[in-house]
């Protein structure tokens, strides 16, 4: 079975407090970030400002510890996500009457305006909970200094920063003229990736890195850096025209708010290098094979120094997230981020990326891309429907060019300095900025996009476009500026402007649309992966495999639904003997998955009351359940794979007497020594019972207590003596043999089975019945009983939620038991007796034991465990023959006699006229009124 992703398959919308946490990139709230007595998020109307600023902001501010943030009302002007531990002093400032405003002063000496416009009481409520969850900050507040001083916006602030800022710029590219034998790692008193040893891609002086450095250098100083930065209008211009790029890593964590998850891990990615250390996976495998293809053209991935680094960064993530692992392009992206980043940033920034912006992307399934993929297709047949048509036509896949475009940010298609600057507006905007480039992409090469005519001219066609970015896109003109203008630079103004449409809103709408159709199309293409990769499928049919498989993701389901959150456990991710992932269950997943496919695995009842019929199911829990997950699981991993349930089914539902009864006896025998001791004969007894446990009457029960009593009679006696020769005194008991000796072996316990014709027929034909690969109805399902009340018992299970369904049927099970309309009915697993014989008396048991050989077990002793089994008495050799049916023990040529009960020797005349008596005292005139007529009869 091959890897399910349960994130993707139970996705749910993130409640109005996650999705707040999701636009500000902050991550969820640790156990001491809220204080006892306050909220995740609080919100108020506010109006901010920035000391130095003219301008202020209208907005809502947000208190969601561990932060504070604020976005102005178009949600574009203005933002900032602040960590309570970066603000070190909040004063009310006097204000005229009825005005409330709070002054924060920041780590970095920056002062922010806040002016609260609500009213008082809500004002005073939400400083009061500010204070709360800033003193509980206030012990990170020691570790923010030398955290934030190895940032190079620190380093680019100070007044000797000149030097480190100026370094090489003037030189070359940094892709020529290097000698990678002699490199060393750069040292420097700030954080920085390989582009500090080998350079950063592109000419400086093209790129124009120092008046980037001066602009975002005045920026930096009055709105704030790394922790504390405030983002106002102007910063999303210094993000298009593209970042520095010795700045570009500091300002990408603090975009994306990798930073915050890198200041409350400290030495977290440390000490996952560290505890795995010389271990390998599957996944380290494959990171193996794919170091030597990551972006091979920058010099620092020809040398082992960024070889080692990436495949530190890619290893600990494997571990960090076991469920991704790695896949396939996660290698270029990650490569592409060390070349500004450190490994620790690169790692919290590969977490959010995996986790938050392209969730899903970096997967076994992919599902994420896929998603993704069709929404792009949906947009660009709305945006652009003649190219839409046209690939229609003559049959051109979108996603042959797309999908690397999304999965590697550009990255492996463009040349990288201006797949960077892509990459720089997606951290600012979020994973629209990749549809609206994607949409630019298609527009500006429209006419040429109309006259290919397959996948492959499609292709042909951007790559020679992604050549020419860096080519002027109008040659031909007059005026100097319009031929300065690059492709690249149309293409940003295109995506930018003409898409602007395209909304985070549009993108979350979008896939909440296609969701369902990326699940469905997965999980079939896993079906089938699954069916096809059995090595053993057994006696099954394909559909018959296809049902097991249906039930089983059920089952999962189920279990990953009914969990905490994320902390639910329904699946174990291993690899087959192939290489290939697959998905095992644990015994929680399996008790669901038997419930839904064996009758006596689950407890069904029918409830009937004055509204509504319908049928209530519960997995059952029992010793059985639990053997016989042991049982199929060959390899004692306590989790079972797709293949071992087929082979376990197989080797149930097609069997025959003998295969079910020796089947039976296995799943007993608990230490496998092919004997049943006395507490296995206990244990299987009690296994009868449960599956008989809703069967109608007592016949049921009859057969297991005659089949108790026979086996531990002839298990008695047929027990060798080892103190033959030793007396009992008169009335004592010979002593119990030990219960976890050898007491039953296989040919015995045929044959008491087989003593008894309701368990032969048990074992013949209706255990194996009992397995059924059929969806079993769910609970609380309606029944389909003609009727008003159950016509509006199915109307409304289709609009109430469950727990609203069960609120209601609570409901009306008290107000059916008021009026005396409530019924609780056991549905039998079996069913095959009827309600007339169910009332028969049970069958008086014929004992298997002559009495001479009863007489010989009583005077014999117990079975001693160092006993050989040899000295038994046992029946002829014919009995281990499989199949082979004695008739009442032949090799003892007397008769099965009565055993003389000390009961017998009472005189029951006197009891039976009392019972008469009682008879007529108890019953009613109606009842005697019946009798006698029926005896009038009768008599005739």
């Amino acid at each position: 079975m091959t890897t399910i992703s349960a994130q993707f398959r139970n996705y749910r919308e993130p409640t109005k407090d996650e999705a707040i946490r999701e636009f500000f990139n902050a991550p969820p709230a640790g156990p001491g970030d809220i204080p006892p007595t306050g909220k995740d998020v609080l919100e108020i109307s506010a109006v901010m400002s920035l000391k130095g600023e003219e301008q202020s902001y209208s907005g809502r501010l947000y208190l969601m510890p561990p932060f504070l943030t604020f976005v102005s009302l178009d949600k574009r002007s203005a933002r900032f996500t602040l960590p309570l531990y970066t603000i070190r002093r909040v004063e009310k400032v006097n204000s005229r009457a009825g005005m409330f405003e709070l002054a924060l002063v920041l780590w970095h000496q920056m002062k922010i305006n806040v002016q609260l416009t609500s009213l008082r009481p809500t004002a005073d409520a939400f400083c009061a909970q500010l204070r709360d969850a800033l003193k509980a900050q206030l012990p990170q507040m020691k570790r923010l200094r030398p955290f934030v001083r190895v940032s190079y916006s620190e380093h680019l602030i100070k007044e000797d920063g000149e030097e480190y800022m100026d370094g090489d710029e003037d030189g070359k590219d940094g892709q020529d003229e290097i000698d990678t034998d002699d490199i060393k790692e750069a040292k420097t008193e700030f954080l920085g990736g390989l582009g500090l040893t080998f350079k950063f891609p592109g000419d400086p002086k093209k790129l124009r890195e120092k008046s980037k450095l001066k602009l975002w250098k005045e920026y930096l100083r009055t709105h704030g850096r790394n922790v504390t930065l405030v983002r106002y209008p102007s910063v999303q211009r210094l993000i298009q025209v593209g970042l520095p790029n010795k700045l570009r890593g500091d300002l990408w964590e603090t975009l994306s708010g990798s930073i915050y998850l890198r200041f409350a891990n400290p030495g977290v990615y440390n000490q996952i290098l560290e505890q795995h250390a010389g271990e390998t996976s599957t996944s380290t495998e494959d990171i193996e094979k794919d170091l030597n293809r990551s972006l091979p053209e920058y010099r620092a991935y020809q040398s082992e120094i960024g070889i080692a680094t990436l495949r530190r960064v890619l290893t600990a993530y494997s571990w960090k997230n076991r469920e991704v692992g790695y896949c396939q392009a996660m290698n270029i992206l990650v490569a592409a981020i060390l070349i500004y980043m450190s490994e620790e940033q690169a790692f919290w920034l590969l977490e959010v990326l995996c986790n938050r912006l392209l969730p899903g992307y970096y997967s076994p399934s992919m599902h994420g891309t896929l998603l993704d993929q069709k929404v792009f297709e949906s947009l660009v047949s709305r945006c652009l429907p003649i190219i839409s048509e046209h690939f229609h036509e003559v049959d051109v896949q979108l996603s042959v060019a797309s999908l690397p475009w999304f999965l590697s940010l550009y990255i492996n298609s463009m040349p990288m300095i201006f797949a960077f600057r892509i990459v720089d507006c997606f951290f600012a905007m979020g994973p629209k900025v990749l549809f609206q480039v994607g949409l630019a992409i298609l527009k500006i090469n429209g006419e040429k996009l109309l006259e290919i005519q397959d996948d492959g001219g499609f292709i042909h066609l951007m790559r020679d476009y992604f050549n020419t970015l860096g080519d002027s896109a109008h040659p031909h003109a007059s005026d100097p500026r319009m031929r300065a203008i690059t492709n690249f630079q149309e293409l940003l103004v295109v995506a930018f402007r003409e898409f602007s449409v395209i909304t985070d809103d549009t993108i979350i709408s979008e896939r909440k649309r296609h969701r369902q159709e990326i699940v469905t199309g997965i999980e079939s293409f896993s079906k089938r992966a699954a069916v096809r990769n059995l090595k053993d499928p057994g006696q099954f049919k394909k559909e018959q495999l296809g049902a097991i498989y249906d039930t089983l993701y059920k089952a999962i389901c189920d279990v990953s639904a009914s969990g905490s959150g994320a902390n639910a456990i329904a699946q174990l991710e291993t690899i087959d003997a192939q290489g290939r992932a697959e998905t095992r269950i644990d015994l929680k997943t399996y008790r669901i998955f038997l419930s839904n496919v064996a009758t006596w695995a689950r407890d069904e009842t029918v409830v009937s009351n004055a509204f509504v019929n319908r049928v209530d199911r519960t997995v059952a829990e029992h010793e059985l359940i639990d053997r016989m997950f042991l049982f199929w699981d060959p390899t004692h991993r306590g989790a079972l794979s797709f293949q071992d349930i087929v082979t376990g089914l197989n080797g149930v539902m097609f069997n025959d007497l003998m295969s079910n009864i020796e089947w039976f006896f296995t799943v007993h025998d608990r230490d496998k020594d092919g004997f049943l001791s006395r507490d296995d004969v206990l244990q299987l007894s009690e296994s009868l019972l449960f599956i008989f446990r809703n069967e109608i009457g007592d016949a049921y029960l009859g057969a297991v207590s005659n089949f108790m009593a026979n086996a531990f009679e002839y298990g008695d006696a047929l027990q060798p003596a080892t103190n033959g020769n030793a007396q009992l005194a008169e009335g004592e008991k010979p002593p119990e043999p030990p219960t976890n000796t050898p007491y039953l072996n296989l040919a015995t316990f045929r044959m008491v089975v087989l003593a008894d014709e309701l368990l032969e027929s048990f074992f013949d034909t209706d255990f194996s019945a009992t397995f059924k690969l059929e969806m079993a109805p769910g609970p609380e399902s309606p029944s389909e009983t003609p009727g008003l009340m159950a016509g509006l018992g199915g109307l409304l299970s289709g609009f109430i939620t469950d727990e609203n369904k069960k609120t209601l049927n609570r409901f009306a099970d008290e107000l059916g038991k008021s009026i005396g309309r409530h019924q609780v009915t056991y549905r039998p697993a079996i069913g095959k007796v009827d309600r007339d014989m169910a009332l028969q008396e049970p069958k008086v048991r014929e004992p298997l034991v002559s009495p001479q050989m009863r007489n010989r077990s009583m005077s014999s002793g117990s079975l001693t465990s160092g006993t050989s089994t040899s000295s038994l008495p046992t029946p002829s050799s014919e009995l281990n023959t499989p199949g082979f049916l004695p008739p009442q023990l032949p090799i003892f040529p007397a008769l099965p006699e009565r055993t003389p009960f000390a009961i017998d020797e009472v005189k029951d005349d006197e009891d039976d006229e009392d019972d008469e008596d009682d008879l007529v005292v108890t019953a009613g005139d109606e009842t005697l009124d019946e009798v006698d007529a029926f005896l009038q009869e009768n008599a005739e």
